[in-house]
Order: structure tokens, then C-alpha cells, then sequence
């Protein structure tokens, strides 16, 4: 889809440079699925310490 974006040069460039990326559509890419991600993240969260998943940490990690 194309879309004409009005943004701040100098932060774009920041971007790019940070994520070691070459062009702008991949900077916006990368920055619009973390954005999604930490979404997603941030939504999980609230069920932390509410689900008893009856998961031993210690069996899972190996250190019997």
C-alpha cells in the first residue's frame, strides 16, 4: 500500500542507523510489528500471576 508520511528526517535516520537498516519502508516495518509486539506483550501481562499453569521452572530449565 503506498502512503505519503510527513516525518521528522533526523529521526528517521536515527532509526535506520540503530536498526542497521538500509531503506525507510524497512525502518517503518520493523518500528510498526514492534509496536505490535509490545502490544501483544503488554496485553499478556495482565493475566501475570492470575493462570496457575502447574509448571515446575527449575524441571523446564534443567536444574534438577
Amino acid at each position: 500500500m503506498r502512503t505519503t508520511l510527513d516525518l521528522p528526517e533526523n529521526l528517521l535516520n536515527e532509526a535506520m542507523k540503530v536498526t542497521h537498516t538500509n531503506t525507510k519502508t524497512a525502518v517503518i516495518i520493523k518500528a510498526l510489528e514492534e509496536l505490535v509486539r509490545k502490544s501483544k506483550i503488554s496485553g499478556l501481562k495482565k493475566y501475570r500471576g492470575k493462570i496457575d499453569l502447574d509448571i515446575d521452572l527449575n524441571e523446564l530449565r534443567d536444574r534438577h
